[in-house]
């Protein structure tokens, strides 16, 4: 039986921080060297605790999904603007329109349900997009059973990397056992158990999330089964990076000789389990895609938690005491044992599987009466998903002898059996000996139902946002490299309230950074990238500064970072930290590496979190540039400077532009964008390395002073856009330092900045993404384009909001014109 296991953990790569080792004086911050852990895919299937501890939290409200205002409380997903309105504001829209035929689904807790796939998921479409009701009623009402299309009953779905080395037969699961049925007499954790898959990661937290009714059918909807209704359909529900997802399945399963190759029941005709397994490889592409992993990746996929993970080699002294709290907050939590470097899935002595994940099912003070004593004992009690006889042979193991000083009210309190299922009790003291690390999954405040509240279990506090690493733009890696790190995105995290039980006033705070849809592109050579996070104490001064520039981080050490930066999906830690306001700084390990991610904190106290970004608007032109020469229109070469009061008597420069523009425009004394290309072409010469302004361009330019949509400028609206040009090439020449044509990497927000304009993250990692080159460069052409984008879209907004409240009202119809025209 093949499973996954562990290898033996990786050496930390340590990088040089040149910046730092620079003499640049005494006052600058004595910040340490970040360094980088890089582990194989193997190793990345139980990677050690000290390097990532994980934390998690996502309030609807506060990522930017644009469904999510379109939900008009009665379930039901409306995209309409009737006669109606788009109601739009420079960082968020809303559309309404017509009323679609699906009803949007909602969990127990409120959240959102998504179909994979579909707009706003977060996660690309690979085919159509599923609604699990809709293709239900069509396979009744057509009288077939259910064939997915989109994870065909083939080879692709089980391997991306080779073929498998057997004939495997896809079949239903009347085909695999008589009376096939979902649940048999309910569920348990004894009804996930493992195949030939290694993903025992996956079970482990399978196995945990049986505990909790709510989590469990949050996750395996109840509306389906082999009797009513049965078209050989199902669907489950998983948590990806802020979002439930329902993915759609068939139900025919991968088999060898009439048996299920992969996770199954105890029961041979019990189904849930085996389907949720093909549901989860769905979402990630393959079987094979699911081999390798962590116990909280599944544990966050099943209840969009944040997890930590510690080694207990080096375990914090209070790591029971985190353990309580996270039961009492219904923490998931599982465990690990180094792997045998020599023998696969090797048994100790005492009954212990290496390279294999166990669930933690309960952890609790007992109750212990001796002779001599009488007292509390820390115990805990876990679970091999195998579900067999391979249990700890130990002390508090089945029928030991410590169980007699265990009064009997206490035995059946904690739920004591000694049946032969794969589940035992042991000390904490020996599970520190005999175990390597420890995972715990800390569920977000709308996981706990009102009646678990009540009954004494805690909720978490939580923040969560969204972003992305752009090259050039928001790519700045780690604060080894000082003069880009300051372009990462930026977060304020506002701790108030210090922990009830701490006598010191700290509040607790677990930060999560979590890289997205990685797993699932696997198949095409993506592998996790190196990442980790770094964070800074900002005092009420600092908070003024959006974002912090990069002489903070030359003056400013950090206060608490992530201990290594490594290519797990998820680096997390847990600190404590006095009340006050922090800024957190994620990043992969070098600059301009390209993708998205999730940063998530809780808190037991409360937080308050937002980003660290500029608003979007018109500012103060550059002193370097505000006094161009408006007369620079033609090859000149002088350095930017501001020029100095300009006489009044006639410019033969402007004379020969308007004699240009006259023998170029004719009788009508208008240039279209062709006759405005030729003009351009001419006089920026200079900083064009190739054959002129791009059609697309002089379009755009033509479009942004047109009032009357004509399609043509006048001269004035031809000298306006020239000044603006001007300005425009200056800055461009200020910031192309290397006279290459082309802007460097990150040059582009400042450079922006210099013309007046003020752009978030968000607008600037679209601008990177629409105008910038593979390399993250900026040809000249192209920053004039971004210039007039802006200036059109904000001269257009400006227009419409009138009372300056930073919202403006169109019809669908002007909306439309005004963008396709623009």
């Amino acid at each position: 039986m093949s499973k996954t296991h562990p290898m033996k953990e990786p050496k930390p790569k340590k990088f040089d921080d040149e910046i730092l080792q620079e003499e640049i004086g005494s006052a600058i911050s004595e910040e340490g060297q970040f360094e980088c852990l890089r582990v194989s895919h193997v190793e990345n299937v139980n990677i050690l605790g000290k390097f990532s501890v994980g934390v998690v939290n996502f309030p609807t409200n506060h990522f930017p999904l644009i469904d999510d205002d379109l939900d008009g409380g009665d379930g039901d997903c409306k995209i309409q603007v009737p006669d109606s309105f788009a109601t739009l504001s420079p960082r968020c829209g809303k559309d309404k329109g017509e009323q679609l035929q699906w009803k949007r689904e909602k969990t127990f807790d409120g959240c959102l349900i998504y179909r994979l796939g579909e707009r706003g998921s977060g996660i690309r479409p690979r085919g159509d997009v599923q609604d699990f009701h809709t293709l239900k009623q069509q396979c009744l009402a057509s009288g077939t059973l259910f064939e997915d299309p989109e994870f065909p009953a083939a080879d692709s779905s089980l391997m991306f990397s080779r073929r498998p080395d057997r004939y495997v037969e896809w079949r239903r699961p009347m085909e695999i056992a008589d009376d096939p049925q979902f649940f048999v007499e309910g569920y348990s954790r004894f009804d996930v158990q493992q195949g030939e898959l290694g993903d025992c990661w996956l079970l482990a937290a399978a196995a945990n999330l049986t505990q909790d009714p709510k989590l469990f059918f949050r996750v395996v909807p109840e509306d389906q089964n082999f009797t009513d209704d049965y078209v050989g359909i199902f669907h489950f529900r998983f948590w990806q990076y802020g979002r439930w997802i329902d993915v759609v399945i068939d139900d025919r399963l991968p088999t060898y000789r009439g048996e299920l190759l992969y996770m199954h029941s105890t029961e041979k005709n019990e189904f849930w389990s085996a389907l949720l397994e093909k549901a989860y490889a769905k979402l990630h592409g393959s079987y094979e895609a699911l081999k390798g992993g962590t116990t909280c990746e599944a544990m966050e996929d099943f209840t969009g938690g944040v997890t930590e993970m510690y080694d207990l080699k080096e375990a914090p002294p209070n790591l029971y005491s985190i353990l309580l709290k996270g039961m009492e907050r219904n923490s998931m939590m599982g465990c690990s044992l180094e792997p045998d470097p020599n023998v696969l899935e090797a048994e100790t002595s005492e009954g212990l599987i290496r390279g294999h994940a166990y669930s933690i099912t309960k952890v609790q003070m007992v109750d212990i009466v001796t002779p001599n004593t009488n007292g509390k004992i820390p115990l805990l009690r876990l679970r091999n998903p195998w579900g067999n006889d391979a249990e700890w042979n130990g002390p508090w193991s089945d029928q030991s002898p410590e169980w007699r000083y265990i009064p009997d009210h206490v035995k059946e309190q904690i739920g004591l059996n000694f049946d032969v299922d794969g589940e035992f009790w042991m000390s904490f003291k020996d599970f520190l000996t005999h175990f390597d690390r420890v995972e715990l999954c800390n569920l977000s405040p709308d996981s706990l139902s009102d009646d678990q509240v009540s009954r004494g279990k805690k909720k978490w506090e939580m923040s969560v946002f969204e972003g992305e690493w752009t090259p050039g733009v928001t790519a700045g890696g780690c604060r080894n490299f000082l003069e880009t790190f300051w372009h990462n995105p930026q977060y304020v995290i506002s701790l108030e309230d210090p922990d009830e039980d701490d006598d010191e006033g700290k509040c607790t705070v677990i930060i999560a950074l979590m890289q997205k849809n990685r797993r699932s592109r696997r198949n095409m050579g993506m592998d996790c990238l190196t990442i980790g996070f770094a964070v800074y104490h900002l005092s009420e001064r600092d908070l003024m500064n959006k974002p912090q520039k990069m002489n903070f981080f030359k003056y400013n050490a950090s206060v608490a970072r992530s201990p290594a930066f490594i290519n797990l999906r998820e680096v997390s830690c847990r600190f404590k930290l006095p009340p006050g306001h922090y800024l957190i700084v994620p990043s992969t390990f070098d600059p301009n590496e390209e993708g998205e991610f999730l940063i998530r904190v809780f808190s037991e106290g409360r937080n308050h979190m937002e980003e660290n970004d500029e608003d979007v608007g018109i500012g103060d032109v550059d002193d370097r540039v505000s006094n161009y020469d408006e007369n620079d229109y033609g090859d000149s070469t002088n350095d930017v400077t501001p020029a100095l009061p300009q006489p009044s008597y006639p410019d033969p420069q402007k004379s020969a532009m308007e004699k240009l523009f006259i023998d170029i425009a004719g009788d009508d004394m208008e240039v279209d964008w062709m006759e405005l290309k030729q003009i351009l072409d001419h006089s920026m010469k200079d900083v064009m390395d190739y054959g002129g302004f791009s059609k697309d361009v002089c379009r755009s330019m033509v479009a942004m002073l047109d009032v009357d949509q004509s399609g043509k400028l006048g001269f004035e609206e031809f000298r306006t856009l020239l000044n603006d040009i001007a300005k425009w090439k200056a800055v461009f020449k200020l910031y192309d330092r290397d006279g290459s044509g082309r802007l460097g990497a990150f040059e582009l927000r400042q450079a922006l900045n210099s013309a007046g304009y003020h752009l978030n993250n968000r607008v600037l990692n679209a601008l990177a993404h629409r105008y910038g080159s593979r390399d993250g460069k900026i040809a000249f052409d192209d920053f004039i384009m971004c210039a007039v984008k802006i200036k059109t879209m904000i001269d257009i907004f400006r227009e419409r909001d009138v009372d300056g409240t930073n919202m403006a009202t169109f019809s669908m119809e002007e909306w439309v014109e005004k963008t396709v025209y623009s």
